[in-house]
């Protein structure tokens, strides 16, 4: 399986011109997307989102990752492979804090320069040929090189930050693990703890821990991102109370 994480969004060719790389080079491997709407050029909201989603799916997977706005610079591109599973992207802290939670991680640079690769697409070019390979169980040794260390690392910690918006205007946050009686609050607001958007009222504005262990912030049947004027990068204030 390779699961596709992106910034690329759906309205644009770049999604469709991935998979058909990974068609070509791995044409029997299921391809799942995942999100294509990360938020645009946030490796550091992406790499949190990413950690947060990959126990979500069965080790053996290879996730093809891809917010980059330093493509065609001299930033590394690189391998990692954590907690069984297998991630390729840029080096540039987006697979950094899903490295950092595994004990276990293993870490490798991509020396390999295919013929004709696009300076502005290395999602397509460079990245979608080597998860390929990977997934189909063909390790590419000879297109790596192992490394010690990423160049951006950034704190595997919790991000006490929203990190993502989705259609429905809730926002999700870096921040794990918060008892029920914590004090949540943002943009000077604060939300009390809700288990799901039923046990609410209708308009209600509640924080909740949503399928894949995050803090999230939700009006029942509304956006909170309206109706709070909430955006990617806000900082959320959590009191753990004893």
């Amino acid at each position: 399986m390779i699961v596709l994480f992106t910034d690329f969004g759906t309205r644009d060719p770049y999604v469709g011109q991935v998979k058909a790389r990974l068609a070509e080079h791995a044409a029997t491997q299921q391809v799942v997307d995942l999100l294509h709407e990360a938020p645009d050029f946030n490796p550091h909201a992406g790499a949190h989102l990413l950690a947060a989603f990959a126990p979500v799916f069965p080790p053996g997977c290879t996730f093809l990752a891809v917010v980059d706005p330093g493509v065609g610079t001299p930033r590394h591109a690189v391998v990692v492979q954590a907690g069984g599973r297998w991630f390729v992207g840029p080096d540039n802290g987006l697979l950094s804090v899903i490295a950092a939670r595994h004990g276990d991680a293993r870490l490798w640079r991509i020396i390999w320069k295919p013929e004709g690769v696009s300076p502005t697409f290395h999602g397509r070019d460079l990245f979608a040929p080597i998860a390929a390979e990977i997934a189909r169980g063909d390790f590419p040794a000879d297109k790596l090189t192992p490394i010690d260390a990423l160049d951006v690392e950034f704190d595997a910690g919790d991000l006490a930050r929203v990190i993502y918006i989705d259609h429905y205007g809730n926002a999700w946050t870096g921040v794990r693990g918060v008892p029920q009686n914590a004090h949540v609050s943002v943009a000077g607001e604060r939300f009390l703890h809700g288990e799901s958007f039923g046990l609410v009222g209708k308009g209600e504005g509640f924080w909740f821990i949503n399928s894949v262990g995050l803090l999230e912030l939700a009006v029942n049947r509304g956006s909170a991102a309206t109706t709070h004027g909430l955006a990617v990068g806000d900082p959320v204030q959590v009191q753990r109370l004893n």
